[in-house]
């Protein structure tokens, strides 16, 4: 089992055989719009925030915004990982370089678990806010909004940053009108933050605890948890070195601030916490202004929602097109998702990516979210642990950004990991805990008896001499 804790050789084969490259085309701007557009704070706010206030009430505020702040150290894990190991293959090619071969593989599993899902869960939410407009069955517009984003995926990334730009705008503007119209309205004062209550039956006031707070920590990590797009895309930025580090950190900022001033706003200006708990947000803002004003924030989420897909298909087909370029399937496998189209994206991985999740949107996927939460903090953590060792021998004397407080910012953050995890759902565990094991197999049986030939991961040439 050594081979599971030696970092994993970096050098690339010989000229003949290297791999295909993606092409440095975006700077910091382009490549913090894309990193917001996979945030996408509206389509959390619309989307992600209700359920938090079906269960949180009043505390959903105070459980974003520790969740924003346990972001901080995570976000700065990646920050010096993603400079240290600028790989589009993100989390895995990190854990795997700085911790060895089977937590990387690992770490590609809960990530490609929390990308698969994810877009075609949230692209099923656009039927909803096209409803003032127009009433379409959630599948087949979830399928649709899938499709989009996939032929979207196959242009030029500097092109796919425009677009999502001017769709992350209108996002943005959505919120701001939403912040607006609450605090405008505001029924309760500051003190509503830290009231801990929740709408019961008979119009009782339930008490909201700890623990339950404690529990909605998963979903809050992962309201933010797009801020990691910037590693994906690191192979993709200029002068990766710096850029990435820049990107994540500008990028946890922003959203942070464009999801928490909203759902302040929406906590003080309910007109009853009966309809606080209730998370309808559309009907709060026609509560507040009138129709037309509450058709246009609707139309801008489902315009967010579309905005996200894209982003989402971009981020998850360049994580296949990683593992295919450093050989974690079969050859005809790798040989196919490591080609690259006119416009120099991985074109079949993107095809691979979208076209099953339009297929996905069929299909009942409501207890995911726990999972997804439960693998975002596990992947998470696998990235706290690779961040702890990121020093160790000649990593420490590479040039990379480095965080501060090391090492005690991943060593807290690990132990605050453990502890979220363990208190998620047992079903919630068992699930991810089961597909962690077929994993394992996987590795276990084909790629560690063939660790000559797969699992090599690599850093792109032009990053290595940095």
């Amino acid at each position: 089992m050594t081979d599971t804790l030696r970092p994993v050789e970096t050098s690339l084969p010989e000229a003949t055989n290297s791999p295909q490259k993606l092409k440095r085309s975006i700077g910091v701007v382009g490549g913090t719009l894309l990193t917001l557009s996979c945030v996408t704070p509206a389509s959390t706010l619309f989307v992600i925030v209700p359920d938090l206030f079906s269960s949180l009430g009043t505390a959903t505020a105070l459980c974003l915004a520790i969740g924003a702040l346990l972001c901080i150290p995570v976000a700065f894990c990646y920050s010096e990982l993603g400079t240290l190991v600028p790989s589009a293959g993100g989390e895995y090619a990190m854990v795997s370089t700085l911790a060895g071969r089977l937590a990387g593989w690992l770490a590609f599993v809960m990530s490609l678990l929390v990308v698969m899902i994810v877009p075609p869960v949230i692209a099923m939410g656009t039927a909803d806010y096209l409803a003032p407009v127009i009433h379409l069955d959630p599948s087949w517009t979830g399928a649709g909004v899938m499709i989009a984003a996939t032929l979207a995926g196959l242009l030029d990334l500097r092109a796919n940053a425009w677009i999502t730009g001017i769709f992350l705008v209108l996002e943005v503007v959505a919120a701001g009108v939403v912040a607006l119209l609450g605090f405008a309205h505001a029924h309760r004062g500051a003190g509503a933050l830290t009231s801990f209550q929740i709408a019961g039956e008979n119009a009782h006031v339930n008490p909201v605890t700890a623990m339950m707070v404690l529990s909605g920590l998963a979903i809050a990590l992962f309201a933010t948890q797009g801020f990691s797009t910037a590693v994906y895309l690191s192979e993709e930025l200029e002068d990766p070195r710096r850029n990435v580090a820049r990107t994540v950190l500008a990028t946890l900022a922003i959203s942070s601030v464009v999801i928490l001033v909203p759902v302040t706003a929406i906590t003080l200006g309910a007109g009853d916490l009966k309809s606080l708990t209730a998370g309808n947000i559309s009907s709060m803002v026609i509560a507040w202004s009138n129709s037309a004003v509450g058709t246009f924030v609707s139309l801008c989420v489902a315009l967010a929602i579309i905005n996200a897909g894209i982003v989402m298909v971009i981020q998850n087909s360049r994580v296949l097109f990683a593992s295919a370029r450093d050989k974690a399937w079969p050859s005809p496998v790798n040989n196919a998702l490591a080609k690259l189209g006119r416009f120099g994206s991985p074109w079949v991985a993107t095809l691979v990516v979208g076209v099953p999740g339009a297929f996905l949107c069929f299909v009942n996927l409501d207890t995911l979210y726990g999972v997804t939460g439960v693998a975002v903090t596990a992947l998470y953590l696998l990235v706290a642990v690779a961040a702890l060792l990121a020093r160790r021998g000649g990593h420490g004397a590479r040039k990379a950004w480095r965080m501060p407080l090391w090492p005690a910012m991943p060593v807290l953050l690990i132990a605050i990991l453990l502890y979220i995890l363990v208190e998620q759902e047992v079903s919630y565990l068992i699930w991810t805990g089961g597909i962690t094991v077929v994993a394992t197999l996987y590795w276990a049986f084909y790629l560690r008896p063939r660790q000559d030939t797969r699992w090599l991961v690599s850093i792109p040439e032009d990053t290595e001499e940095a």
